[in-house]
């Protein structure tokens, strides 16, 4: 299909940023979603009405569903909808705070609930459409001081996965883009950090040196990957953008599966008698 619909959310600065004028530089139709409205002025400025700019905090359901309303009653339908609103948030296990635990999952996991629970009905009555869930390595690994973070991902990942096998027959595309590391303000200004406790120091040092010594992904290059995964006649359930994701994610599960069959005369034993089995 040409002429495509794209929703997409946390479309201010970074990846969203470079999605929207992706889409709209090759004349795609785009409702762009911010915190702040006004950010996206030079876009309204250059693309006129081909993008409807639209202020929407995603941890508001109610908003969340005016906005997609807007959106469809303002484009006619809605093609690719692109969930990338949300933030990570460093500190150990023990230091992440109440309030900062539940405020990653409210915007991270039921701010893409809720713009997924919104654009179904439409996408169901259109017999299509293409559902993007912006995860990150994060998703399928986990590391020392992103626990709330890897958390939120994790269960990103898991209804989304659920979800694929829910719509399919619906002509319903769903997609987990899954990025490494990008000169993206997420680690910077975007990011909001526990009050550190000085017996997890040397954890964050390892960290911080492990992001030292990698290579950030660019931005821009992403625009034309997601030009892809969106024209795709069939697109993947799951997708790394950045090189380094496959080789890390090879060696994960190598390791995983090692584990599991270390003890697998353990999870045989807790089935029990073969005489308890039914079949």
């Amino acid at each position: 299909m040409t002429n495509k619909v794209w929703f997409i959310t946390g479309s201010s600065k970074g990846f969203g940023r470079v999605w929207a004028e992706a889409a709209l530089a090759r004349g795609d139709r785009v409702a762009a979603t911010a915190r702040d409205a006004g950010t996206l002025a030079d876009l309204v400025e250059k693309y006129g009405d081909n993008i409807a700019a639209i202020k929407l905090d995603v941890t508001d359901k109610k908003a969340v569903d005016a906005a997609v309303a807007e959106a469809h009653k303002r484009f006619g339908r809605l093609d690719v909808v692109i969930n990338n609103a949300g933030y990570g948030h460093f500190g150990a296990i023990e230091e992440v705070s109440e309030q900062e635990a539940r405020d990653q999952i409210e915007t991270n996991v039921f701010g893409a609930l809720w713009v997924t629970q919104a654009v179904l009905p439409i996408m169901r009555a259109q017999r299509s459409g293409h559902i993007i869930q912006i995860s990150s390595i994060g998703g399928v690994n986990a590391f020392a001081s992103l626990g709330l973070y890897h958390a939120s991902k994790w269960a990103l990942e898991a209804f989304s996965q659920s979800l694929s096998i829910e719509v399919g027959e619906f002509g319903i595309h769903v997609t987990l883009v899954e990025p490494g590391g990008f000169s993206t303000d997420w680690s910077g200004a975007s990011a909001k950090i526990s009050k550190p406790m000085e017996a997890y120091a040397p954890a964050r040092a390892k960290m911080a040196e492990r992001r030292a010594n990698s290579v950030a992904g660019d931005p821009e290059a992403t625009g034309p990957a997601m030009l892809a995964i969106v024209d795709a006649a069939e697109p993947p359930l799951r997708v790394f953008f950045g090189d380094g994701g496959l080789p890390m994610i090879r060696q994960e599960y190598a390791n995983r599966l090692a584990t599991w069959d270390k003890w697998d005369h353990v999870s045989v034993m807790a089935q029990g008698a073969r005489k308890n089995r039914k079949g």
